[in-house]
Parts: structure tokens; C-alpha cells; sequence
């Protein structure tokens, strides 16, 4: 006699997916949260306790959308858009908050100059985020993508100062425009794990970072600058090795 373990109704498995992808949404929209916490720190003058929230909703980042296509969320609930969500979070934590950060913090200018360079990332992301090819087809960023986050960690960290921040945001913002395929580290196809590894490995030292400041070890600053080069000069690299049309 034979006895085989009776499998949960459908129904309940379906329940539970939809209750794991509401769940999901809310962690993601958890980095609103974050972003409202880092400007009030930002504000108040707490550079380094809005770096630490930045960070954080950079974790949430990195890791919503695998948990999103392993409990299939655009298959168990219709009618909300979980990338338009990512989107909106995203600019808040990875443009928005980082600019309040730079701009109270006194990494930029003062005066109109300083409007004008805090203006300037703002609004190129905007239209970056509006464009249906800023995720190209093979999983690559077209133009920089919008790191201001990263930017304002090493202008804090660095020491960077007014003049050298605000021209570092110029060329950012024009970057947004220039069609370079900057890696997805977590959808990226070529050398994804090495890529995925990497990028761990960055934030990481960005907490370590952290740990040291306001003397951050010029070794461990070193090795993050290293990461950031090697993620340059690979992007640049998937970009003269992408076929090129016609």
C-alpha cells in the first residue's frame, strides 16, 4: 500500500504568494521611509547617520526585485505596478535624498551656482527615469545611472569640496545623456556572479567606511575607489562589445 503526502490547495499556495508579494511591496516601499529618515538626518546635520540610511535603502534596493521575480509578483497581483513603486523609491533614495544631502551639508556652493548644480541632477534624472530605454533589453543601464547616492558617499568621505562636488554633478548629469551601458550588477548576464560578488563586497567597505569616520582607513577607501573603477571600466568594455545595429 502506497501513501502519497496530500499537496496544499491551490487556493491556499496562491494565498500565501499573494500575502509574500504584499509583503514584498511594503519592504519595498519601506525605502520611502528610509529616504524621509536620511533627509531629516541630512537637515539636522547627521551627515553620517544619512549615509548609514542611505545604505540601507541601497540593501533594500539591491534585493527587492530577486525576492519580487522569485515569488512571481506581476503574476499574483494584477493591477499594481511594482516597477513604477521601485521607481518612484528609487528616485527618492538614489537622487532626491543624496542632493538634499550634498546641498545642507555644504558640499556645494552657496548662492545661485549652488541651486544650479543641485538643480542639474535632479532634473536629468528626471528624464532619465521617464525614458522606456533607460533598462536596455539586455539588462544594462543607458547613461550613468543615477548613483548620485554613491556620489554624495565619496564627496562626504573624500572630503570633497564645493567646487570639485559640483563639477563632479555636471559631468554626471551629462553622462545621463551619453549611451554607455553601465552593468545591472543583479541582471547583467556577462560575469553576473563576479559582478553581484563585487558589488557586496562594496557595500561592505561602504559600512566600514562608515565605521572610520572621520578618518575613514585610506586602505579601505582605496579598495571601494577600486570597485568603482573596475564597474567603470567593465561597463565600458559590455558597451564596444554590444553588436552594433545596421
Amino acid at each position: 500500500m502506497t501513501s502519497t503526502a496530500a499537496a496544499p490547495p491551490a487556493g491556499t499556495a496562491s494565498r500565501r504568494l499573494r500575502a509574500a508579494g504584499w509583503a514584498l511591496h511594503v519592504y519595498t516601499a519601506s525605502g520611502a521611509v528610509l529616504g524621509l529618515l536620511a533627509v531629516v538626518a541630512a537637515v539636522d546635520g547627521r551627515t553620517a547617520d544619512a549615509l548609514w540610511i542611505l545604505l540601507a535603502a541601497l540593501v533594500v534596493d539591491g534585493t527587492d526585485g530577486t525576492l519580487a521575480r522569485r515569488l512571481r509578483v506581476q503574476e499574483t497581483i494584477r493591477g499594481f505596478d511594482g516597477a513604477r513603486l521601485d521607481d518612484i523609491v528609487d528616485y527618492l533614495t538614489y537622487v532626491f535624498v543624496p542632493v538634499v544631502l550634498l546641498w545642507s551639508g555644504g558640499y556645494l556652493p552657496e548662492g545661485p551656482w549652488g541651486a544650479v548644480l543641485a538643480a542639474a541632477p535632479l532634473l536629468a534624472s528626471c528624464v532619465q527615469f521617464c525614458r522606456t530605454d533607460a533598462k536596455t533589453a539586455d539588462h544594462a543601464f543607458l547613461g550613468f545611472p543615477s548613483y548620485w547616492n554613491v556620489v554624495a558617499f565619496y564627496a562626504v568621505v573624500l572630503g570633497l569640496g564645493p567646487a570639485v562636488t559640483g563639477a563632479v554633478l555636471v559631468v554626471c548629469s551629462v553622462l545621463v545623456f551619453v549611451p554607455v551601458h553601465y552593468i545591472y550588477p543583479s541582471r547583467t548576464p556577462t560575469a553576473r556572479t563576479l559582478n553581484l560578488v563585487l558589488a557586496g563586497l562594496w557595500l561592505v567597505l561602504y559600512a566600514l567606511v562608515l565605521l572610520d569616520m572621520p578618518s575613514p582607513s585610506p586602505v579601505l577607501l582605496g579598495l571601494s575607489l577600486a570597485y568603482i573603477a573596475y564597474y567603470l571600466v567593465a561597463s565600458l568594455v559590455l558597451t564596444l562589445r554590444r553588436p552594433r545595429s545596421g
